[in-house]
């Protein structure tokens, strides 16, 4: 039996890591910034509220927690928290499932991201930097850079947070105004698929399971409301291109892409999560193979 931390326990990829580790041996703490509700604290043998991943007391309170409950493993599942884990993951007092340093840091970006796959041959929808100029103190309006529509969104974000598809010049005006230093993509308008992927620390023998988002929360964009898992056979280019973009990013671990068809039915890489996603239940392979490769295998985790 290990000792398991989960951090942003009342997130949905915590909390779906909770619900798939009850009924194994292993003893898994919840942390998260706000206190859990009941249903949410039921998936853990103990819950704390730790700071946020930027207040200087997050690093003191979780290896303090670290200590004082004995924790072999610690996962983060909240975007802020990966490249701060990453860079001192040897100084926290357990093991940390992350990626390296590097590669944390350039999936963090979604701007280096788009520049990495594009870099690496991964297909990928255009991706440039919102930037107004100023000129004695006003802002110029650049030209829209693509035909709309378009997407712009935060260079570092969670899930579909601050997602916004651009359809005129006059919604390109306002975006440019109102939220300078955003990443502007072009719009992949087919299916959209949540690649939930597992590569081992040698880089081999890659899981990628996908699942189609059928249900967006915002309509055209945004997080998944639902989902469907697809055969193999049935989404074979989307798994390959999720796969291609993870390794060519340097990730290994649990992970989470995004992908969408493009307007000729192109599977393209919209963003990648370095950690796992908020619909991993529906591929257990991802946890199972952490359990065995960690030598932490016990009762199967499981699935939705």
């Amino acid at each position: 039996m290990a000792r398991l931390l989960i951090t942003g326990a009342g997130g949905p990829a915590g909390g779906s890591l909770g619900r798939q580790l009850q009924g194994t041996p292993h003893a898994v703490v919840g942390v998260d910034m706000e206190p859990l509700s009941l249903d949410a604290e039921a998936r853990f043998d103990r819950t704390y509220v730790v700071p946020a991943a930027t207040s200087p007391d997050f690093l003191p309170r979780l290896r303090d927690l670290v200590r004082r409950e004995a924790i072999a493993v610690v996962i983060p599942t909240v975007q802020e928290e990966l490249p701060i884990l990453a860079g001192v993951a040897d100084l926290v007092g357990a093991r940390v499932v992350i990626s390296p340093s590097e590669a944390v840091w350039r999936a963090q970006d979604k701007l280096i991201t788009a520049w990495a796959l594009e870099q690496s041959g991964v297909p990928t929808p255009r991706t440039c930097a919102l930037v107004s100029s100023s000129e004695g103190g006003d802002h110029a309006v650049p030209s829209p850079p693509m035909a709309f529509p378009f997407i712009v969104k935060p260079r570092t974000s969670r899930g579909g947070r601050g997602v916004t598809v651009v359809d005129s010049a006059a919604e390109w005006t306002r975006e440019v105004l109102e939220r300078p230093g955003q990443v502007v993509q072009e719009f992949a308008d087919g299916a959209e698929y949540a690649v939930q992927v597992y590569v081992p620390s040698g880089g081999d023998d890659v899981t990628s399971v996908v699942l189609e988002k059928t249900t967006l929360k915002q309509g055209r964009v945004g997080n998944a409301e639902a989902v469907r898992r697809v055969s193999p056979e049935e989404d074979a280019d989307v798994a390959a291109v999720a796969t291609d973009a993870v390794l060519a990013l340097g990730l290994r671990g649990p992970l989470d892409v995004d992908v969408r068809r493009d307007g000729r039915g192109a599977p393209v890489v919209l963003e990648v999560n370095a950690r796992f996603g908020a619909n991993s239940a529906y591929a257990p392979e991802l946890l199972a193979r952490l359990l065995e490769e960690w030598n932490m295998t016990g009762a199967d985790p499981g699935s939705t």
